[in-house]
């Protein structure tokens, strides 16, 4: 298997530099990742980096929370696309979800139209360290109603991330037309694996090079 065409090679830190979007960029061009993750601040620097290479830009917005405005949310899916980004992964409103509220697939739908317009893909996070296993299968299946092409675990800054049997809850829960990115505490070859069997599509990590170089470290 060949796990760099699943890799988004990630650096969300709230203390990264400069150097280290130029190093994503490197390595995603130097080992094959499908992609790679960096802030809203840096898509612009990353896309001018990035080039002519075939590496998708993939950012966030309403990150990591999710509880912001949904015109905010918006506003950043916006200014990401306009800056060069190819995928968004939004911060779905876990505090709407909970409490019951309508409007969280409202909100959901509003910001896949805005990306399907642009031609892009949308990723919704919605954050499994905080949801039953009822709830993850509840919440899969609203985020692909709503349109999302993609539904993701984590944001990797809540106290759990990607978990095997939350993956295949989520796979459960959704047609094989929308896709999983697993993300969040993935560090090793045998958890990206496992992952994968268990249906994800897509990882977020920001140990793919660890991940794909497994077999040449002593």
């Amino acid at each position: 298997m060949n796990l760099a065409n699943h890799i988004e090679h990630t650096n969300l830190s709230p203390t990264l530099t400069i150097s280290a979007i130029d190093q994503l960029v490197d390595e995603a061009r130097e080992f094959g990742f499908v992609g790679i993750c960096v802030p809203p601040f840096w898509v612009k620097r990353a896309q001018r980096e990035i080039g002519t290479n075939k590496i998708l830009l993939v950012t966030v917005a309403g990150f990591p929370l999710g509880y912001s405005m949904t015109e905010t949310k918006l506003d950043e899916i916006k200014r990401a696309i306009d800056n060069g980004a190819d995928e968004i992964d939004v911060v779905w409103n876990i505090s709407s979800f909970k409490t019951g509220l309508p409007w969280t697939k409202v909100e959901i739908a509003k910001c896949s139209k805005l990306v399907h317009d642009h031609q892009k893909i949308l990723k919704v996070i919605i954050e499994t360290a905080y949801l039953s296993d009822a709830e993850i299968a509840e919440a899969s299946k609203l985020c692909a109603d709503a349109g999302a092409d993609f539904v993701k675990t984590s944001t990797g800054f809540a106290s759990a991330g990607a978990k095997v049997e939350h993956i295949q809850i989520m796979r459960s829960a959704i047609p094989a037309t929308v896709g999983i990115k697993a993300s969040g505490g993935i560090k090793t070859y045998e958890q990206a694996i496992q992952m994968i069997e268990a249906g994800a599509d897509r990882l977020g990590t920001s140990s793919g090079k660890t991940i794909v170089t497994h077999n040449l470290n002593p």
